[in-house]
């Protein structure tokens, strides 16, 4: 699918490397995963759940995610990574990431993410503090009335399965 326009906030930019393609010739599963870990840190450390914050006791923890792979990338593309908030709570956030080909602005990539706010020292989901709630609404105003990608809540199956557990 080809794009006008990248969707979502610019998070990170970067270039597909040696070591991250596989026996196919292409960028490997686990690299996908590794790139939108970065822009997920990225995006925390954006939010103020910086180095220091952490030191403080408390961070994020992922709880779920869900990626998919539209496109194929090939190594030295450059690629931009953007990040869509879809909903926050109290204590959670639910972040969904694109990953364009930066040159040709396809979508090859997306990952959907639940994160939840942890005190480290009880291990115990605790609510974020006002500061980070305050940068999350601004972020959402940044990225403006989006609808929400096709993508996001989708799950696995086999339509027609030759063999079902039930």
């Amino acid at each position: 699918m080809l794009h006008n326009a990248i969707e979502g906030i610019e998070i990170i930019r970067g270039r597909v490397a040696q070591d991250w393609i596989d026996v196919n010739g292409h960028m490997n599963v686990a690299n996908y995963l590794e790139a939108f870990d970065s822009a997920v840190v990225a995006f925390r450390e954006r939010l103020g759940v910086d180095d220091e914050y952490i030191k403080g006791g408390c961070s994020t923890f992922a709880v779920e995610c869900h990626m998919t792979y539209e496109r194929e990338l090939v190594l030295d593309d450059p690629y931009i990574i953007t990040t869509q908030v879809l909903g926050y709570s109290r204590t959670g956030l639910h972040q969904f990431n694109r990953l364009y080909h930066a040159d040709e602005l396809y979508l090859a990539s997306t990952a959907e993410s639940m994160t939840l706010h942890v005190h480290l020292g009880k291990r115990k989901v605790v609510p974020w503090p006002d500061t980070v709630l305050e940068r999350l609404g601004a972020a959402t105003r940044e990225q403006g009335a989006m609808p929400r990608p096709q993508q996001a809540g989708r799950g696995i199956e086999i339509k027609n399965p030759l063999f079902l557990t039930e």
